[in-house]
């Protein structure tokens, strides 16, 4: 089992009820910026702001649906949001001349369904860029990612690389890339003569990793930057293994979601190109220990294109 070793020295723990402790530290740590360094000011460009839809441009607000899913998202017990998407949302919306808002939801279905209800705009994931989704939802993909698995370092289970996982039950996130890329693992397990990974379905992250600490599941599948994210900020409670090639794993393309109707997709698009032309989409992705996962450029509908 292997623990990612970032360089993140200004990582510090939030206070949490004494409850909820070991379980709900798993998304409680939040990442601060290092005391004395400021957030870049990004220029507005007008021909983006002008091209945004009119609601937006309206309200001068874009809303976009979280769930609680560290890095991307951790929620403190004030409802404040730290994390990536804090972070690179700000950043697009200083590009486009708006203010931008994350409003916290259960789990994936309920960003769907929110931004097909017009409730919000869009939803930063982690979502995979799939052919399905893209007939509702422009996706741009920003970061790449395998599936991991991060494991209690006190379980009995045994687990030491993903084939450990054959047999036994792992928590995943419902309808999540996860989820798929455990039935394959599970696949894997079944051709080479072994009992399938049994998936037990939960709404968020933290919940996945409540069951795993709990002893519920052996296991909390997540994608790889979340598996970072815990394992270095908690290196003394969890480690993580990857799914690998063999065991039926691809590199997934994820994705920010905006739905089609609303034309914002390749506005958003744009907007994030200009953050990696500025250096602030390699300045956020740093930050966060995440430069293994990055992408040249933010491709519009990659799934597809590729299909």
């Amino acid at each position: 089992m292997r623990n990612y070793r970032g360089h993140r020295r200004w990582r510090t723990c939030c206070t949490l009820t004494a409850a909820l402790v070991s379980a709900v530290a798993l998304a409680g740590c939040a990442a601060d910026e290092e005391e004395g360094v400021s957030k870049p000011s990004i220029p507005e460009v007008s021909a983006l702001h002008d091209a945004l839809p009119q609601s937006v441009k309206d309200s001068g607000v874009l809303r976009f649906a979280g769930d609680s899913h560290p890095p991307f998202r951790s929620v403190g017990a004030d409802g404040s949001v730290t994390g990536i998407d804090k972070d690179l949302q700000e950043a697009l919306g200083q590009v486009l001349g708006v203010r931008t808002e994350i409003k916290i939801v259960n789990n994936l279905p309920a960003a769907l369904q929110g931004m097909l209800g017009g409730r919000y705009n869009g939803f930063n994931g982690p979502v995979q860029a799939t052919t399905e989704r893209e007939r509702q939802f422009d996706t741009i993909t920003w970061m790449t990612s395998r599936t991991s698995y991060v494991v209690p370092k006190t379980s009995k289970a045994k687990v030491s690389s993903a084939t450990d996982l054959c047999g036994k039950q792992v928590a995943v996130v419902k309808s999540s890339v996860v989820e798929g890329q455990l039935a394959k693992l599970s696949e894997y397990c079944t051709d080479h003569g072994k009992q399938p990974a049994r998936s037990i379905g939960l709404d968020d992250t933290n919940a996945t990793l409540l069951a795993a600490q709990s002893g519920r599941a052996d296991a909390a599948g997540m994608t790889q930057a979340a598996a970072i994210d815990v394992t270095e900020s908690q290196s003394d409670k969890y480690g993580y293994v990857t799914q690998t090639e063999e065991q039926g794993a691809t590199t997934d393309n994820l994705a920010l979601l905006a739905p089609k109707e609303s034309g914002l997709g390749p506005v958003l698009q744009k907007a994030f190109q200009k953050l990696v032309d500025n250096g602030e989409y390699r300045r956020v992705m740093e930050h966060w220990g995440l430069k293994d996962v990055m992408v040249d450029k933010p491709v519009l509908n990659i799934a597809s294109k590729e299909s």
